[in-house]
Parts: C-alpha cells; structure tokens; sequence
C-alpha cells in the first residue's frame, strides 16, 4: 500500500473582524483570548493533537502581532508558515496565495474565529484518503446546526453529499478539506471568494460533507466572546 505524506493545515486569519470591533481595532480577532488563551492557539493546539504539523496562517491587518504571539510554531510542536496578503482576499483567494507554502493535495482548512471541540484527525483521515484516491470528492465541507443568527443554514447534506436544496439546511462551520488543485487557477494575490467553486462542485455531485452536533460557535462580536470566555472558565473552574 502507498504511504502517503501527512496532509497540510490553514488557518485562515486574515479577515479584518468588523464586527468584533471595538476590540479588534488594536488586536486581530483571533488573538483576542477566551478561557485563558487566543482564539487561534485553541485552533493550532487542535490540529496538532490530530497530527497536522504543518500549518500555513495567512494574514493582512496586525501581521506582526501574530508572528509575534506564535512564531514559528515550534512551542506547539508545529511548524507555522506566514502567508502575508496585502488586503483580505477571502477563502479562495486566501488559498490560492498561500500554495507555494502548502503541502500538494488534500488540506484542512479551518477559520481562526471558531471554537469547537471538533476532532481535527477524522479530517486528517478523510484528507489521507483523498490524496490516495482521486476518484473522492476534493473537498469535503463538516456542517453543523443553524445558530441563531444563522437560520436560513447553507447547504443541505444528503448521503454524504452537500447539496443545493430547500428543504432542511445546515451551516457551514468553517472547517473542511480542500484539495490545492482547486485553486491552481486563481491568480495569487486575488480576491476570490469560496462559494463559486463550491457551487461547480455541488453541480457535479463532487463536494461530500459531514455533520458534527457537538459544540461550536463563531466567535463574531465582543458578546459572543463574552459567552465563550465565560463558558470555558466555567469549565476550567467545574474542572469539567
């Protein structure tokens, strides 16, 4: 049997979190911290329990507070690599920028504004399994329930398919696998957003998914992560 080289991560870190603000005029949102510690070391501590050592972060506003807050990784036992974007160039054009700092193939992609418990190796995994077989679907989206500020979801999901539908939806969560070929098209340092490619995908019946029902939040605006600060501290201090 092959062996196949570990997949590759990104965070994606480079949207400017307007309605964060006032806390993220002078800090970039994913290093505003709940229970103890920056949005975004709760990301990378994740991928690397799942074995995801290589992660690409790209940035635009506040780059130099990030490089500083995390370095080169090395203190979590990862390896972090700086994709710098003049501007946010979204999802898409994120990626397409960050290629030459990516492993080829099937990466985890995952936004620095989410919190969950989410266990990263079953993406690994699916990603280990796309790069043996190019017959899978290239990307592979995880779904969770509508929040509430969301009710209207996304995408439907039926046999392990996303699908266009107007039946029951669910939300995109900000995480999942993407093959790197999908971007070799898109010029770097271009604005692209994600929902185009995935919409060429669902017409071809070629984008999976998966639901996840355990906890999750995007961390948009100061109450929300007033919540999330005080539901992990809770935790922390229940020793739960």
């Amino acid at each position: 049997m092959a062996v196949h080289a570990i997949p590759g991560a990104m965070i994606m870190a480079a949207g400017r979190g307007e309605r964060m603000r006032p806390l993220s005029d002078r800090c970039p949102k994913p290093l505003l911290v709940a229970g103890g510690k920056p949005l975004i070391v709760w990301q990378v501590e994740a991928l690397a329990r799942a074995g995801l050592t290589t992660i690409v972060v790209n940035v635009a506003a506040f780059a130099e507070q990030f490089i500083a807050a995390l370095g080169d990784g090395r203190r979590f036992g990862v390896e972090i690599r700086w994709s710098r974007e003049a501007a946010p160039l979204e999802n898409a054009g994120g990626i397409a920028t960050a290629l030459p700092l990516l492993p080829p193939g099937p990466v985890v992609t995952v936004a620095a504004d989410v919190w969950t418990t989410f266990d990263f190796g079953r993406l690994r995994g699916r990603a280990e399994r796309m790069a043996a077989d190019p017959a899978l679907p290239r990307a592979h989206l995880v779904m969770v329930p509508n929040p509430p500020y969301h009710p209207d979801g996304d995408f439907g999901l039926a046999g392990g398919r996303i699908v266009e539908t107007a039946g029951p939806r669910l939300t995109y969560a900000a995480i999942g696998v993407h093959d790197t070929s999908l971007f070799a098209g898109i010029a770097p340092h271009t604005r692209a957003p994600m929902r185009p490619l995935w919409e060429r995908l669902i017409a071809a019946g070629a984008l999976s998914g998966e639901r996840y029902d355990g906890p999750w939040a995007n961390v948009g605006t100061p109450d929300d992560l007033a919540r999330l600060d005080a539901q992990l501290t809770g935790a922390a201090t229940s020793g739960a």
